[in-house]
C-alpha cells in the first residue's frame, strides 16, 4: 500500500502541490529570447521562445516554446488589456519542471487550470527526487487535489514505474525449508 501511496504522491503533487505556510508567494516571471503577444476581444495569447524559463513559487519550468492563453477584461478596444485568469499554458520541446522535491521531463505539458489537470505526452517521465521513485509512460494525466494520476500505455509503449526497493523478506530461493518431525504416535 505504501507504494502506491508513493507513485500516486509522485504523479498527482507534480505542479500542482500546496502552498506551505512557510512559502512566500512570489511572483509568475517568464524568460525567453522572443514573446509574440496578440489579443482579441475576450482572450491574450503570449508565445515565448528561445531558451524559456519561468519561475515562481516553488516551480521552475524550462521548454523551448511557451504558449500561454488568458482572458482579457476590461474594455475591448483597449490596445492592451487586464489580464484575467489563465486559460491554458502550452510548454513544448525539451521541458523540464521541477516543484519541490519532484521533477518531470516531457516534450509537451498542457496545463488547464480550469480542469484540474496536466497532460504529459511525448515520452514523459516523473520522479520523486526524495526517494527515486519513477513514472514513465506515452501519456500522463496528472489532477490537482484527487491524487490521482492516469498512466495511458500501449502494447508497444507500456506505462513503467519505478519504485524503491522493498527490503528483503528472508525468503531465498535455494535455501531447503527444515523438515516436519514425523507426528507423534499414539499409544
Amino acid at each position: 500500500m505504501k507504494f502506491f501511496r508513493t507513485i500516486a504522491a509522485l504523479c498527482a503533487g507534480l505542479a500542482f502541490l500546496p502552498r506551505t505556510q512557510a512559502q512566500v508567494a512570489m511572483p509568475t516571471v517568464i524568460e525567453s529570447e522572443s514573446l509574440d503577444m496578440r489579443s482579441s476581444d475576450t482572450l491574450t495569447t503570449f508565445v515565448f521562445t528561445n531558451r524559456v524559463v519561468v519561475t515562481g513559487t516553488n516551480i521552475r519550468l524550462t521548454c523551448d516554446r511557451l504558449e500561454v492563453v488568458t482572458t482579457r477584461q476590461g474594455d475591448p478596444k483597449a490596445t492592451i488589456g487586464k489580464l484575467g485568469s489563465f486559460k491554458s499554458l502550452v510548454a513544448t520541446g525539451n521541458v523540464h519542471l521541477l516543484q519541490s522535491d519532484r521533477e518531470a521531463t516531457c516534450g509537451r505539458a498542457e496545463v488547464l487550470p480550469e480542469d484540474d489537470k496536466i497532460i504529459l505526452t511525448d515520452n514523459p517521465v516523473v520522479k520523486d527526487l526524495s526517494n527515486g521513485a519513477t513514472a514513465s509512460g506515452p501519456r500522463m494525466i496528472l489532477y490537482r487535489g484527487e491524487r490521482r494520476a492516469v498512466i495511458e500505455g500501449a502494447e508497444a509503449n507500456p506505462t513503467r514505474i519505478t519504485l524503491p526497493a522493498i527490503k528483503d523478506l528472508g525468503f531465498e530461493k535455494d535455501k531447503k525449508t527444515p523438515e516436519a518431525p514425523p507426528p507423534e504416535k499414539k499409544p
